[in-house]
């Protein structure tokens, strides 16, 4: 889906109240494409032949622009992070670290300037970025340490299912990878819809528990 992608999800995002908002100052699109320009400059080749990109975003805009977006900030974060996932996608880039971007102002850009610093951040502990979707949308960021998955609230992921065992699996890191490990629950771990006692996790897998499916996002 890519940067296309994220235009029409962003014409939805300024549709009506906002859309009067963005006539004479920036536009969130102008922020993703650039966004997607300043990866594909700032690539380069890592020791295992990887294109490797930048993760962590500041956008800078005027006062005035930075106003107009304080509606939708947390959204537009949110989508300029999905756009960059996608994109490295589409072009077979790799992140070192979670994807983050970060709104703020300066009071010397001008209506309608911006500028965006990219730069490549690594994960905590040295592993590779990973996150896991909820069905509500939300983000979970795993790092090196090991996330316990269940109904049991001393589970670093809780998920609230019947049919999920209260010490249902893990997620470990392994390298520069996650492993999905199954604790010998009662309906079982799936991931991609087969059931799996251990499993190495990759781009776009969907993890099923009991009947709570979450994506594994690798970038």
């Amino acid at each position: 889906m890519g940067i296309g992608g994220f235009e029409r999800r962003l014409e939805n995002l300024v549709e009506g109240m906002f859309a009067r908002m963005f006539r004479s100052g920036v536009r969130p699109v102008e922020l993703g494409r650039r966004l997607a320009r300043e990866m594909d400059i700032a690539r380069s080749v890592d020791v295992q032949g990887r294109l490797c990109v930048p993760n962590d975003f500041a956008v800078t805009v005027s006062a005035t622009d930075d106003e107009h977006l304080g509606g939708i900030r947390s959204q537009l974060e949110g989508e300029l992070a999905d756009a960059a996932r996608e994109h490295a996608r589409d072009e077979g880039y790799v992140f070192c670290g979670p994807v983050s971007v970060a709104l703020g102002c300066d009071d010397a850009l001008r209506t309608g300037e911006f500028r965006i610093d990219a730069r490549m951040q690594q994960g905590p502990g040295g592993v590779g970025p990973g996150t896991l979707v909820l069905p509500d949308g939300q983000r979970f960021v795993l790092d090196a340490d090991t996330v316990h998955v269940g109904r049991a609230p001393d589970c670093e992921m809780v998920l609230v299912d019947a049919k999920v065992s209260r010490h249902h699996a893990e997620i470990r890191p392994r390298g520069d990878e996650f492993v999905l490990m199954d604790l010998g629950s009662t309906n079982g771990t799936r991931v991609n819809g087969v059931t799996i006692t251990e499993r190495i996790l990759r781009d776009g897998d969907d993890l099923g528990f009991g009947s709570t499916h979450l994506r594994f996002e690798a970038s």
